[in-house]
């Protein structure tokens, strides 16, 4: 039996195009995806785990605890580490720290809402995601302080956390490695079990609107063999030409 697979929102990078940031930043990288010069690590993920930061993954216990990001930012940010390999010229700790945070606002938001709004119809624009961001830059300012973390590293964190779901061009290559990551585990298996529930798709389904709707929104080289890789993986895995 085929299953109908819902209409996923298209992305609008239209509406942030011209801001200065997303300008400047396609100015400096205008090959895409951007390439590296570096080797890739496109094994599994789970060869190489993330490591450090214990103090703030204490700080932010609480926050994993919602919409699975216990298994969404460990894996998020296991493979921002390798991106940042892939991309030395980048700051290693923004985009580590960015990545962990990024969707800890889930936990302060009304949990009933996040699958039936931000994973439902026009869930690109759907208002849960605005807010859940907004709540991540809430946890920046009040987890980072007490790290040692200045006001100026905040601001950096909190511009990466803030549209990282709702805005659809990078502002710069910190930004562009934080979405990246946040999209990879996608194409893992930890993500492809949990995210084929929130969408209501079957994994075949759910690995053709990967390949055809998430990878075209990668924005560095790395990303993209990375993606591939596990694509490839998965669907052997899972046997999605057969099972579907």
């Amino acid at each position: 039996m085929t299953t109908s697979p819902p209409t996923w929102a298209p992305a609008t990078p239209e509406q942030h195009a011209d801001d200065p940031r997303a300008r400047a930043f396609a100015q400096d990288h205008p090959r895409r995806p951007i390439p590296s010069d570096h080797e890739v690590e496109a094994s599994p993920i789970c060869l190489t785990p993330g490591t450090g930061l214990e103090e703030l993954w204490r700080a932010i216990v609480p926050e994993t605890r919602t919409r699975a990001n216990d298994l969404h930012l460990p894996i998020a940010t296991a493979y921002a580490s390798r991106l940042c390999d892939a991309y030395p010229q980048a700051d290693r700790e923004l985009v580590l720290v960015a990545t962990a945070l990024h969707d800890t606002g889930w936990a302060h938001v009304d949990e009933s809402r996040i699958v039936s709004e931000g994973f439902r119809g026009d869930w690109r624009k759907a208002a849960i995601r605005f807010e859940h961001e907004a709540e991540g830059c809430n946890v920046a300012r009040r987890v980072l302080p007490e790290l040692g973390y200045d006001e100026e590293f905040i601001d950096r964190v909190c511009e990466i956390i803030d549209g990282h779901d709702t805005r659809h061009v990078a502002y710069s290559l910190e930004d562009a490695i934080v979405r990246d990551s946040d999209r990879l585990w996608r194409f893992d298996r930890a993500g492809i079990a949990m995210s084929t529930s929130w969408f209501g798709m079957d994994p075949a389904v759910y690995v053709d609107r990967l390949q055809t709707e998430i990878v075209p929104e990668l924005i560095t080289d790395a990303a993209h063999q990375i993606a591939r890789a596990d694509l490839d993986r998965s669907r052997h895995l899972l046997r999605t030409e057969t099972i579907r």
